[in-house]
């Protein structure tokens, strides 16, 4: 990565980078640390949020595995405004004898914060049982004490859903037909099943509220983006009353969209990008122009990727903001692209990771924008032949307007 800047290390753990050249009025500016030593355990998929004005709270999964470990559990840890290092880990989730994976943060208009993760029942994607539970307003430091739990129980519409799938399977060349015959075999059968449309859905990023202005129809609107493993596709949970019920979108067709992540435009069209679950090696696309309810064609972009998750936020300025892993194999390379038109071009980009294939992975980033307008990221970060850890980012615009290679994507 090429910097015109100085470095300063404070610690062991944290970097801060200050460029030379402003942008938009801003001195560019970039800090790195991990949250904690790295150790053999698994820690992933982490998600962060701001609870209040400089107060972070970050979650991830943590164990000896992923869905077919039993001691995994979900995990979170505080940054206190005006610190620079993360407190003490404490458990967030634990379902005893169960894996939990997948925690979606998602800091509420009402100022409460909302867990969503899925409990895997038998050592399979297809069989997570999507849950939740709320907090707050107003937590103090340490373990959180949740007031509500529950399960979200999502119904689709049963033969929107089997049509769904068949148009999907219907829309594959024969090559990837042939490729992923065995996954696909049992597509149809399952299609018709209540249990695999109303199980297996999770979640990967933190939902979304849509604006008040009520460009989109649906002013105040919540979607939290969920996907499934069972048929590799996605849905929107859907609430119009601030989380007391929920509903389920209609699926977008297609196969091998994971893991959405929305942005939504100022005349109320939502975009999803998402994570490749098949052959394409590049980030997929879809929108919405009814609040998410059904969504049009799964498309590719030119973003590479190599069948990892990705986050897109919409900044306050308007700019659009994407952190992925920028190669069609491996996840050794973490870039963050940003767009000032709402996604038609990605003019500039920047590496928070870059490093040789097979020194390490640096993926699964979560992303947003603080109320001080800085970036914030946390990923999962793990050095060839070291233990893993969640590291933690914050830059600014001007730190990504600098920019160090040529950006591509649509």
């Amino acid at each position: 990565m090429r910097h015109s800047a100085f470095r300063i290390l404070l610690g062991a753990q944290v970097l801060f980078i200050l460029g030379a050249s402003p942008g938009r009025g801003e001195e560019p500016q970039s800090a790195s640390t991990i949250l904690f030593a790295p150790e053999d355990k698994h820690n992933h998929a982490s998600c962060v949020i701001e609870t209040e004005p400089g107060r972070l709270l970050a979650a991830w999964y943590s164990g000896s595995g992923e869905r077919k470990s039993d001691d995994v559990v979900i995990q979170g840890a505080w940054l206190e405004p005006g610190r620079t290092e993360w407190g003490p880990r404490f458990q967030m989730a634990d379902t005893p004898g169960y894996p939990d994976c997948n925690p979606a943060l998602f800091p509420s208009p009402a100022g409460q914060v909302w867990l969503f993760w899925p409990t895997i029942l038998d050592h399979r994607w297809e069989t997570a049982l999507l849950k939740f539970q709320v907090a707050g307003p107003s937590l103090p430091p340490g373990p959180i004490s949740w007031s509500r739990f529950g399960v979200l129980h999502l119904t689709p519409a049963s033969e929107e859903f089997e049509e769904v799938v068949r148009q999907g399977l219907a829309s594959l060349t024969a090559e990837e037909k042939s490729r992923y015959l065995e996954e696909l075999a049992p597509f149809t059968a399952r299609s018709r099943e209540l249990i695999y449309q109303r199980l297996g859905w999770m979640p990967r990023v933190r939902a979304v509220v849509l604006r008040p202005d009520g460009a989109s129809g649906h002013p105040g609107r919540w979607l939290l983006p969920l996907y499934c493993d069972t048929f590799s596709l996605s849905l929107m949970a859907i609430s119009d009353d601030g989380g007391v019920t929920w509903k389920a979108g209609r699926p977008m067709v297609g196969f091998g969209n994971i893991q959405p992540s929305l942005v939504e435009k100022k005349d109320g069209t939502i975009v999803a990008y998402m994570r490749d679950n098949g052959p394409h090696r590049r980030i997929r696309v879809s929108a919405s122009r009814d609040g998410g309810e059904t969504w049009g064609p799964v498309t590719d972009t030119t973003f590479l990727n190599p069948g990892a998750g990705i986050e897109a936020a919409r900044l306050r300025n308007g700019d659009w903001a994407l952190i992925y892993n920028d190669a069609e194999t491996g996840r050794h390379t973490l870039a963050v692209s940003l767009s000032d038109d709402e996604g038609a071009t990605w003019k500039w980009t920047r590496h928070l990771e870059r490093r040789e294939p097979g020194a390490g992975q640096y993926h699964y980033p979560s992303m947003f924008q603080g109320s001080d307008g800085s970036l914030h990221a946390t990923y999962t970060y793990r050095d060839k032949g070291k233990g893993s850890t969640i590291k933690y980012a914050r830059f600014n615009e001007a730190w990504l307007r600098q920019g160090d290679s040529p950006a591509s994507g649509r």
